[in-house]
């Protein structure tokens, strides 16, 4: 349509209006405005410990009082090597309050891949725990990258005192013993003052508070430059979305991964900024999840498409488990249809499809949570937040009338840019002739009469069968109509005569039969001749991120390997 923002304009679906302003806000504004709201509630539930905002505040005050006596200050940046764990929230809004700036670090990052990021970043000091997955790796970082200083948590330290006795007794395989050395701190010596700090004056729209790795989907990781504003600007976005905004005290089950981008925003700034409460996991674990869903009541949980997959067929599973919840917020990869539909009828919970990026601090769009649902849509554009097709060959020119085009977006929510990576940033953003600039999202989509985005895939993921060019995603949406396929991913592969030819990797729902070459009559007998697979194989497994989102990239890696 050649005017979308007309239907956000009159007829938005989501609670209060499009247009709503979203004043420059610091992080370090929004966290103590919370903490001094509530001081005695609950933000934090760490298998059953609980910790006020006022025991948080108290916590993030030491930290920026510890950081602040080594010698670290403004615009400093200082790393995050951490799962879901309370040391995480204290660290977070210590930093922030320094001045510094975060940078999130996945904990299944090799000692390489981790040494490369903290040298670009130039991170001179990492948080970590005393575990054996995590401490052996930020120890050889420390010994072989420009990083100055480790600071080491202890899980047992902030479990309930019975799980801290268990965990010492039978858990010290997963423990890794923390080494005498200068360079390397407790978390609990760092934290030993008295909290008195004052946090350094900060611009909210020009200050970075957080440096995010994009997924490295395609080519290296590059670190998206968030500013305090763009994170507090996107976790009041994503709160104006809950139609029951200041009804109820939320509580959300927060089993995403902090380190990334959606949780940072959707669980983690959006829960602290309406005063809710935080039921955290440190990784995910469909039976673990289940008993604590049973435990604490969430109204809320997001989530990705594999774990809810993994949810309603979990051992043990009852439909009575998840009668808490008002919905479930579904990102990081495209929902199937058949899986949303199982999971609501299963459940009785409503799952709301949405979408953002690294670049987007989160959340660019979303279904309403109350109103008109359209599976296999991204939704209406959140608050104050601009979207339009423009040309998949020429940005600079809108998409042809009625026909895909690359997603662009521009809102408050938007990255500053790349950490030093300006050849990137040129090929990001396209500014248009009223100055407003645009980000490219890579992928392509349509939007619809009633201003609802779909994504037909990504630009960088096409397939050029013989100058025909393919999207996998398509061919995704149809392997999942077949009830023996449990996930697919399908991945263009070098040939001879077409130049790429679509190739399917799928992995088999219980109890399903089905072969490779069944399945690949039976897909190539739904889909136009130039999307025609060579093959479609299954597989025990198919390789995914931390956060359950399949991975492309990952595939294509053992595929190659294999292959040599």
């Amino acid at each position: 349509m050649s005017d979308p923002e007309h239907a956000w304009r009159t007829a938005y679906r989501h609670p209060g209006a499009w247009d709503t302003p979203f004043p420059p806000t610091s992080m370090v504004e929004l966290f103590e405005a919370s903490a001094t709201a509530h001081p005695q509630a609950r933000l934090l539930d760490f298998m059953g410990r609980h910790y006020s905002y006022a025991e948080v505040r108290n916590g993030a005050h030491r930290v920026a009082h510890g950081l602040a006596a080594l010698g670290y200050g403004k615009g400093d940046r200082i790393g995050l090597f951490l799962p879901n764990v309370p040391h995480y929230v204290a660290a977070y809004y210590g930093i922030l309050r320094l001045g510094a700036t975060v940078v999130n670090f996945s904990p299944l990052y090799t000692a390489e891949e981790l040494a490369h990021q903290v040298d670009d970043s130039g991170t001179r000091l990492l948080f970590t725990l005393s575990a054996s997955a995590l401490l052996p790796t930020a120890l050889k970082v420390l010994e072989g990258s420009r990083l100055e200083r480790l600071v080491v948590g202890s899980v047992a330290g902030a479990l309930p005192a019975a799980k801290s006795i268990f965990y010492r007794l039978f858990k010290g395989g997963e423990v890794a013993a923390r080494p005498e050395d200068a360079r390397i701190s407790a978390f609990s010596q760092l934290i030993a003052n008295d909290g008195s700090f004052t946090p350094a004056p900060v611009d909210p729209e020009h200050d970075i508070a957080l440096i995010q790795y994009t997924g490295g989907t395609t080519g290296t990781p590059k670190g998206a430059m968030l500013t305090h504003q763009n994170l507090s600007a996107n976790a009041r976005q994503v709160a104006l979305l809950d139609p029951e905004l200041g009804t109820a005290r939320d509580t959300i089950l927060g089993v995403l991964p902090f380190f990334h981008v959606f949780a940072n925003t959707c669980v983690l700034n959006r829960t602290v900024l309406t005063g809710g409460e935080i039921v955290m996991l440190p990784r995910f674990n469909a039976k673990q999840a289940l008993a604590e869903l049973r435990r604490t009541r969430p109204r809320s949980l997001p989530g990705v498409p594999t774990m809810y997959q993994a949810l309603i067929g979990a051992p043990g599973m009852r439909p009575g488990d998840f009668t808490s919840l008002r919905f479930c917020v579904s990102g990081g990869a495209p929902l199937p249809e058949q899986l949303k539909q199982s999971f609501e009828k299963i459940t009785g919970a409503r799952v709301i499809e949405g979408y953002g990026l690294s670049e987007s601090s989160g959340v660019v769009s979303t279904n309403p949570y109350a109103g008109l649902n359209k599976p296999g849509t991204i939704g209406q554009p959140i608050a104050a937040t601009r979207v339009r097709l423009v040309d998949k060959e020429n940005p600079q020119a809108p998409a042809p009338e009625g026909q895909p085009g690359e997603i662009v977006v521009a809102g408050p929510q938007i990255m500053k840019g790349y950490w030093n990576r300006p050849d990137a940033d040129a090929e990001v953003f396209v500014t248009d002739a009223e100055g407003v600039r645009w980000l490219r999202t890579g992928d392509v989509g349509l939007i619809d009469d009633d201003g609802y985005i779909s994504i037909v895939d990504r630009l960088k993921d096409m397939i050029a069968v013989g100058g025909f060019k393919v999207f996998p995603s398509q061919i995704e949406a149809v392997l999942y109509q077949n009830p023996a396929v449990k996930e697919a991913l399908v991945l263009g592969l070098p040939d001879a005569y077409h130049g790429e030819l679509p190739h399917a990797y799928v992995t088999l729902a219980d109890d399903a039969t089905a072969d490779g070459p069944e399945l690949t009559t039976w897909l190539n007998a739904r889909i136009g001749k130039h999307e025609r697979v060579a093959e479609v194989v299954v597989r025990e497994s198919l390789p995914k991120t931390m956060i359950g989102k399949l991975s492309r990239k990952d595939l294509k890696a053992e595929i190659a390997a294999e292959a040599s």
